[in-house]
Parts: C-alpha cells; sequence; structure tokens
C-alpha cells in the first residue's frame, strides 16, 4: 500500500489505523564555556519519510509507524543544552532520538550523545562518540600547542573536524529532509573555538560557530537540534538548538495536541498532512 493511503482495517480495541511518517531530532548539545571548548554535538536524528535517503549516521531510513485513532501517543520536543550542557531527548511514541553530547574545556574528552561533542582544544583529548542510527563523532582537540584548537561536534551526518594548532574544528554536517515541503538541513554540529586570531571552527546545518579569540560564539539554530560553539574564554557559550518533532499522515485523518506541546498542520500537497511540533511534551490523538 503506498504511504498516505488511509488503512480502513480495524486495530487494536477496535479503531481504524493510519500509517504516519516522522522526524524526530533531539535538542544538540552545548559547546564547551571555559578555555579551549568544544563544539556540541547535534541532537540524535531519527527518519522514516520515504522521499528522504538516509536516516541519522547515514543508516537506512525507518519503518513508517502504524497507528490507531482514539489514542494518545507521547511527544516531547528536547530542548538544546546551555553552557556545558546535553541536549533534551526528544520522544513520538516509541521512537527516542538521545540528546547531543555537552561539549567540554582545554584537557577534557568529548562526550558522547545523539551525535558526540568534540574534544578540548589540549592535549589531543579525543571526541566523543554518537549514536548508531542517530549521529556521528566528534572531532578531537590540538595535540600541540599553537592556536589550542577544540574540536567540533558531530552532526547527523558526519564526524566533527579535529582542532589543531591553527584553528578549531569545524562541526560535522547534518542531514537534508523534505518531510516538512522543504528541503531543509538540521542536526549540523557546532564548531570548536580556537585561541587568539586563528580560524575558529564553523558549524553546520544549524549548529553554532566557535568563538575566535575573545569574540562571540553562536548557538544552535532553533529546532534543528543543531550543537552550540564552544568557547576560548570563561563565560557564557553558544546553547544547544532546540528538538523537532515532524509528523506526516494521510489527509483524511486530524490530529490533535494536548498538554504544553506548540504545534501546527499544513497540507502536503500531496494527500498528506504535516504537523510540525516545535515544543513541549505531552501526547498527540488521532482522528
Amino acid at each position: 500500500m503506498p504511504f498516505g493511503a488511509a488503512r480502513f482495517g480495524l486495530s487494536g480495541g477496535g479503531r481504524p489505523a493510519l500509517e504516519v511518517s516522522y522526524l524526530v531530532i533531539a535538542g544538540g548539545g552545548g559547546g564547551g564555556s571555559g578555555y579551549h571548548g568544544s563544539g556540541g554535538g547535534a541532537g540524535g536524528y531519527r527518519n522514516s519519510w520515504s522521499e528522504d535517503t538516509y536516516s541519522g549516521r547515514n543508516s537506512s531510513l525507518e519503518s513508517v509507524l502504524t497507528l490507531n485513532t482514539g489514542t494518545g501517543y507521547t511527544v516531547q520536543v528536547g530542548g538544546g543544552g546551555g553552557a556545558n550542557g546535553y541536549g533534551g531527548n526528544s520522544i513520538f511514541n516509541n521512537v527516542t532520538s538521545s540528546g547531543g553530547g555537552k561539549g567540554v574545556n582545554a584537557s577534557q574528552n568529548g562526550n558522547n550523545g545523539g551525535s558526540g561533542s568534540g574534544g578540548g582544544g589540549e592535549g589531543g583529548n579525543g571526541g566523543g562518540y554518537g549514536t548508531t542510527g542517530q549521529g556521528f563523532n566528534g572531532g578531537g582537540g590540538s595535540p600541540d600547542g599553537g592556536a589550542y584548537g577544540a574540536g567540533g561536534g558531530g552532526g547527523a551526518g558526519g564526524n566533527g573536524g579535529g582542532g589543531d594548532g591553527n584553528r578549531g574544528g569545524n562541526g560535522g554536517v547534518g542531514l537534508h529532509s523534505n518531510i516538512s515541503g522543504s528541503d531543509i538541513g538540521r542536526a549540523g554540529g557546532g564548531g570548536g573555538s580556537v585561541f587568539n586570531n586563528a580560524a575558529s571552527g564553523t558549524g553546520q546545518d544549524g549548529g553554532g560557530t566557535g568563538e575566535r579569540g575573545s569574540g562571540g560564539t553562536t548557538g544552535g539554530a532553533v529546532n534543528t537540534g543543531g550543537g552550540g560553539g564552544g568557547r576560548d574564554r570563561e563565560g557564557g557559550t553558544g546553547s544547544g538548538g532546540s528538538g523537532v518533532v515532524i509528523l506526516r499522515f494521510p489527509d483524511a485523518y486530524t490530529a490533535t495536541g494536548n498538554n504544553t506541546i506548540v504545534s501546527n498542520q499544513n497540507s502536503g500537497g500531496d494527500g498528506n498532512t504535516i504537523m510540525l511540533i516545535t515544543s513541549g511534551n505531552g501526547t498527540v490523538t488521532f482522528s
């Protein structure tokens, strides 16, 4: 049966069933906030939309969900991590995306998450590991002195770049999806910081850029799960971008969210409705 066609048979409890495609992205990790801070890892990326190519870590697309009307399905949108903070998990029904690894400072190894954060920019520290089927590893920190480049955070589509004596590592690339009707890149890693006036790491696909010397750093973009950029000086940092849950289901049905869920619905123009859930947690019920 092609996706978009309603199943008019009955399933559990005698309720009509429907097929729902999803993109579930967790919140990105915040960048490291102390000296030689690394880029935060992107939030985990799980995708079942058939017109896309990959799910996270360039894995195969996941299966669509067959759900019942009249049942409340859990939804949670993970927030981005703050200074040295992990991103929050995002959930739809039994699909959980893990929050991005939090950035680190100086002589610390990166942290694991949906995608791992980069290693601190002093002493050759390793990047954190991403989660299978969700995201890639962070890049390592500089093994020598010089500019003390910190590693970039991993993204859904690629590893973060390593820092060196000349620059901070770039964030790992994210993945593109058109489940919402437009081709949008999301879940990229944050860039690593760098000392003095060398080149800071650049964020990718929603990830923030690392600090260059005493300049600024940027956070991950909202509803992309991008990792935050790392900071080279003591103080604040680029926060991770919040996650998002996007659902696509036949126009014959409607979806209602309760509790704190913030969402909107639009026609996909192909017999399907797009529900974009941008924050909150609660349940979604189809009717």
